[in-house]
């Protein structure tokens, strides 16, 4: 298998609408390198898959598509966000202004005349219509050629390379309103004296509408990152570092694995580390959404980000830079937002045709009212034809999806919820059944030995510690129980172990120096192996009944103790399962504990005992899950284990409690930073919020389209009095990627 090549990210500015968007990703796809390119308008940013590792050339290469394209290709700072934005947003602003101050009087002259007879009177006596329209010509030439020349630009360029966009659409628009004005004023008998009217203030507020627009939308946009400009501000510029006994202050960037960092109370956390001296709590709500401080001392680990309580603690760094906590759940959700939902592809595919159908209809607009519609005249003809392109610019398309999946992982992360992708919040958003794994996950995933019932002819410490040094080469919660308890009661042998052998989902097999034959495991193994349990049937069945694990153990095929080991339920999952199954989710739990303990643990939990799978092995999780799913069931699977990647991996939408495996992490769709089993049924609720709000964006983007072209044609005004001005269709253009923003933007208070 070769070797996996990570995307490279790469800064696009420029892009208006999906259009730019569509025409980015087929500009990059040429390239002979590229195997695939991925755009996102929201972030401006071009993910590039390539079939081997990148060099110099290869990204010189991709600048120079973009470049050739007529956007901007811009680096991606990986340690913040990129600091350009508010100069784009103030540099938008000032055009927005510029342009107005030519706009109004423009407007002014051009409107108040209708208006007022004796207005129009007294301007006359100033200079005649002739010489008001070379006053408007003079006004409208720098709103259309400077403050407009960034659409003109990219317009040209958009309709040379055979894929116009919104820019296209501007441009073909504003230029046919102002060249036929020019017409007027420069050659007016060029013109039937019937059409000799200007539009010089038509194409003038469309530009000053669009540069409005343009700005609202990314000072909104903009906006919509502040989840992730947040946590990346969370770390602190510097850290206090111990170095040869003195106490500096160095920036976090110099700072090195190990190195011994002081944290003072209500400091920030620099790094990732390990405490190794003192003790405090520590609000760790940015990382995980939890709000309870958490109570840190000798050997706990803190995370950079975090905020310190009133306690001093000294910490060793174990993860600097790109490798902390924190920049990975920011990469993560970057990720995350770049990715493409299924449903964008509705989208793509309607913008692919969009624009050529849009010009077609301006086209068969102009000609009807130049030939067929009656009482149709030149001027008209373009009045109408301007409509339909300015109405028809689609910059809501390009923005329904990704704003909104912008803004909803943000806010996932600020509740502790990572997306892996949008394929996982659009999954997720439609599951009806979840399957949770028990240890870790509905328990709190620390397991305690409560009973050790030792059989007359043993010894109690001498058989803690024997069982405790071969629990040690086992990856298993319980024996990490056992092995504490040995550690609590300072018990230590001088014996060692010869020989291991692991039975996957069953026990143990060793042997120790001196000879002594040990098996480890639970009472099918231990009955498997010819060695009779029923001396112990009492306290397993009161085992049982209190939903507690349990195993056996035997020295040389001797049945020698009986270990009941507690794992609390957490104490959120009661409520959390209620909510699920109050919702009509269908809720189910997978164990490897035996049917009585399995079930008695999933009645405390709340689990119908119809949906437990008891005594399942690591590697027949996914056959169960597979099994869910042939029932016509959309299956969540919750879990935190090494044993749980292969059921994570089949399942339509797999969950891994951030408290777990790295493996189970990796193996996941979506990770709980905080391992609370209530972040669950939150986790779909948010998942189905951000499903509804880009359907909600999606169908005001194509819906208004579909009412307002018709209106834009002037075709329905004979029967319904209904048209447009090009100013009406460049209000409501502007306004309507306002709105498909402002309505992404409604998911910051979602709770």
């Amino acid at each position: 298998m070769g070797e996996t090549v990570k995307p490279v990210e790469i800064g696009v500015g420029g892009m208006t609408c999906a259009a730019c968007v569509r025409r980015v990703e087929n500009g990059l796809r040429k390239i002979p390198a590229v195997v695939d390119a991925s755009v996102n308008l929201a972030t401006e940013r071009a993910h590039v898959q390539f079939g081997h590792s990148p060099d110099e050339n290869d990204i010189r290469a991709v600048h120079a598509a973009i470049e050739k394209l007529g956007y901007e290709p811009k680096p991606i700072a990986t340690s913040n966000i990129p600091d350009n934005r508010d100069v784009e947003t103030s540099q938008l602003w000032r055009l927005f202004l510029g342009s107005a101050m030519f706009t109004l009087p423009l407007l002014l002259i051009a409107m108040v005349p209708m208006l007022s007879s004796s207005v129009m009177n007294v301007m006359m006596t100033w200079l005649t219509m002739e010489q008001w329209n070379w006053v408007m010509l003079a006004l409208a030439i720098p709103v259309q050629f400077w403050f407009g020349g960034r659409f003109l630009r990219l317009g040209a360029k958009s309709l040379f390379s055979s894929s116009p966009d919104m820019n296209a659409l501007i441009l073909l628009g504003t230029m046919a309103a102002f060249l036929f004005s020019a017409t007027v004023t420069v050659v007016p008998n060029w013109i039937p004296a019937e059409s000799r009217h200007v539009y010089f203030e038509a194409s003038a507020v469309v530009i000053t509408l669009v540069l409005l627009g343009k700005f609202l939308e990314t000072k909104s946009r903009h906006q919509a990152s502040d989840a992730m400009k947040l946590l990346l501000n969370l770390v602190p510029k510097m850290a206090t570092v111990v170095r040869d006994g003195e106490v500096i202050s160095i920036p976090v960037e110099k700072v090195v694995l190990n190195d011994i960092l002081e944290v003072r109370p209500g400091s920030a956390i620099a790094v990732d580390g390990v405490v190794v001296s003192g003790s405090t709590y520590i609000d760790e709500s940015m990382v995980t959404g939890e709000s309870v401080p958490v109570a840190k001392a000798a050997g706990d680990q803190v995370v950079a980000g975090t905020i310190n309580g009133n306690g001093s603690i000294q910490f060793r760094a174990t993860a600097i830079g790109s490798e902390t906590t924190l920049a990975k759940i920011v990469a993560f959700v970057e990720s995350a937002q770049a990715s493409k939902p299924r449903i964008q592809g509705i989208a793509d595919r309607v913008v692919a045709y969009f624009v050529p159908v849009v010009l077609a209809i301006a086209i068969a607009t102009a000609l009807a009212w130049l030939f067929i519609v009656p009482g149709g005249s030149i001027d008209k003809a373009l009045v109408h034809a301007v409509a339909v392109l300015i109405i028809a610019c689609p910059c809501a398309m390009g923005l329904a999806v990704p704003t909104s999946v912008m803004v909803g992982t943000g806010r996932a992360a600020s509740k502790g919820i990572l997306f892996r992708s949008t394929e996982a919040i659009e999954l997720l958003s439609s599951v009806n059944s979840i399957a949770f794994d028990k240890t870790g996950t509905l328990t709190v995933g620390k397991p305690r030995l409560t009973q050790f019932h030792v059989m007359p002819s043993f010894d109690r410490s001498t058989l803690l510690g024997q069982i405790a040094i071969v629990e040690q080469r086992s990856e298993h919660p319980l024996a990490v129980a056992i092995v504490e308890a040995a550690n609590e009661s300072q018990l230590r042998t001088s014996l060692e172990v010869v020989d291991f052998q692991a039975v996957a989902g069953a026990g143990v097999e060793a042997r120790l120096s001196n000879g002594d034959q040990i098996l480890i495991g639970s009472e099918r193994f231990m009955q498997g192996q010819g060695i009779d349990t029923a001396r112990m049937r009492t306290q397993v069945e009161l085992a049982i009944q209190e939903g507690n694990g349990f195993f056996f153990a035997a020295i040389n095929r001797s049945l020698a103790v009986l270990m009941v080991v507690s794992d609390p339920i957490k104490p959120s999952t009661p409520a959390a399962v209620s909510q699920l199954i109050a919702r009509g989710f269908h809720v189910s739990l997978i164990s490897g504990d035996n049917a009585k303990t399995a079930k008695a643990i999933a009645s405390r939990c709340g689990i119908p005992s119809d949906s437990v799978h008891a005594e399942v092995k690591p590697n027949d999780k996914a056959a169960v899950i597979q099994s869910l799913k042939v029932s016509n069931k959309r299956v969540a699977f919750v879990g935190d284990g090494l044993n749980d990647a292969p059921a994570l991996t089949v399942a339509d939408v797999g969950i891994a409690m951030g408290t777990g495996t790295d493996l189970a992490i990796e193996s996941a769709d979506v990770i709980v930073m905080s391992g609370d089993i209530q972040s669950i049924p939150n986790a779909i609720r948010l998942s189905r919020a951000v499903m509804s709000n880009i359907k909600q964006n999606l169908a005001w983007a194509f819906g208004y389209n579909a009412l307002l072209i018709p209106v834009a044609t002037g075709f329905l005004q004979p029967w319904f009095g209904l048209s447009l001005s090009p100013i009406v269709a460049g209000l409501a253009m502007s306004l309507s990627s306002f709105f498909v923003v402002s309505n992404a933007l409604r998911l910051r208070s979602w709770n």
